[in-house]
């Protein structure tokens, strides 16, 4: 259990990871965030398995590819959005729910949709088998979160995007644009979603529903977290990830799937702005 538990909550902040650092900086609750997680994992397997492609050009160009969609999603739609947060939830959401269905329509379901994992065969860590896939994951998922710390807070665009975060007039009035950086934010949170699918799919078949489930995870995960707290979100993965875990192994393996939703709603209703939020603005928003 305590293996799996870590390893499913490192799977559970990497699923959550774009969500936030788009809500934390714009204010944007990206809903269509399990359709691009799906649209990353199927575009790499389009270019590995029917281009041919090298796998790190394959990687970098889905990666990239979601995150044009994003910018695009942001500059053609949200920006003329801005400040009415039911209608950019509802203009995400349905944005996802059309690239998750278009996939479907196309037939994206089946064993033939798996993308390769990196390097095949297990170790054994404390007595339990693991996959050398899910141990990357974890190498990734580590080094990820520290290279978007050092980022945040040792460059200049991190900076800005700090400021825009803290305060968005006062950001405007010595020269920073929230727009452009709302547009960065939604597309480096679309390619860290992407990044995480094309990690996580290997363990599995990519499957269309899967795109809302993560979406309801990355929500949970967020929402017990706090929507603009990057400790939180970490802090929640784990508290999901172990309850996920435990309740397979000891109660039943199909009520994993509400172990997510449960959390959620008990921290609502005992603290709305989640476990390290600052604001109530989750009370407004979802």
């Amino acid at each position: 259990m305590l293996v799996y538990g870590f390893i499913n909550s490192v799977i559970l902040a990497l699923i959550a990871l774009g969500f936030s650092i788009t809500f934390g900086i714009s204010r944007v609750a990206n809903f269509s965030h399990g359709g691009f997680y799906i649209l990353g994992g199927t575009l790499t397997w389009y270019f590995l398995m029917k281009m041919g492609l090298p796998y790190f050009l394959a990687v970098s160009l889905a990666i990239i590819i979601v995150g044009v969609i994003g910018a695009l999603m942001y500059r053609v739609v949200l920006v003329r959005l801005r400040g009415l947060e039911l209608a950019e939830v509802i203009t995400t959401f349905s944005l996802g729910i059309v690239i998750l269905e278009l996939l479907r329509g196309l037939g994206v379901m089946g064993f033939e949709y798996r993308i390769p994992v990196l390097i095949d065969g297990s170790v054994e860590i404390f007595g339990v088998g693991v996959g050398i896939q899910r141990i990357i994951i974890v190498g990734i998922g580590v080094i990820l979160v520290g290279a978007l710390n050092l980022f945040v807070h040792h460059t200049r665009m991190g900076l800005a995007f700090r400021g825009v975060a803290q305060e968005e007039h006062t950001a405007l009035s010595v020269g920073i644009s929230p727009d452009r950086v709302s547009l960065l934010s939604l597309v480096l949170g679309s390619m860290v979603c992407a990044f995480a699918a094309i990690m996580i799919l290997p363990l599995g078949v990519i499957s269309v529903d899967e795109g809302y489930d993560v979406l309801i995870k990355a929500l949970a995960v967020c929402i017990i977290g706090g929507l603009e707290s990057t400790t939180g979100v970490l802090v929640a993965s784990f508290i999901i990830g172990y309850i996920e875990v435990f309740t397979s192994m000891y109660v039943s393996s199909s009520l994993s799937s509400v172990v997510p939703l449960a959390c959620m709603l008990v921290i609502l209703l005992i603290k709305p702005s989640g476990l390290f939020g600052k604001s109530k603005e989750i009370e407004e928003r979802v």
